[in-house]
């Protein structure tokens, strides 16, 4: 969850979906790779940057299913959901220094939005998931 100084969230669109699919910055964590490690890398590939400092982890995983009709779609088949560690972070550049173009991009668009209203723009099977998210960040975003 990477905010700006006017505790806004980032969210993009995804360019591989057909309905409005926004989501936060998320990805897989590489063998031998520590959770943070994975999230900064995630971070940089999907955004094209890496301004930002750690504020807060979750003291947990997080957890999702795909529907089934996009399991066969989504990753080949080959999962069914997803375990997510998550990392609160503070955006310390300015919006110039993001580039969703990058060499593998995944969106589309991008915009900054309040935390509260996350879950109303997240996929349907994501949005307990967001929900419990900005649930444990929400003292340290200060809401």
């Amino acid at each position: 969850m990477l905010l700006n100084r006017q505790k806004q969230v980032f969210v993009a669109k995804r360019i591989d979906m057909r309905t409005e699919a926004w989501q936060m910055p998320q990805g897989g964590i590489d063998a031998g790779e520590e959770p943070l490690e994975a999230a900064m890398r995630e971070l940089h590939e999907e955004t094209g940057t890496g301004k930002a400092s750690i504020l807060a982890e979750s003291q947990g995983w997080y957890y999702y299913d795909l529907p089934e009709d996009l399991v066969p779609i989504i990753w080949g088949g080959r999962y069914r959901g997803q375990r997510q560690k998550w990392f609160l972070m503070q955006f310390s550049g300015s919006d110039d220094d993001i580039n969703i173009h990058t060499e593998h991009p995944e969106f589309s668009e991008w915009k900054w939005v309040r935390p509260e209203i996350l879950p109303d723009i997240i996929v349907p099977f994501k949005r307990q998931l967001y929900i419990d998210v900005v649930k444990e960040f929400r003292t340290k975003i200060r809401l």
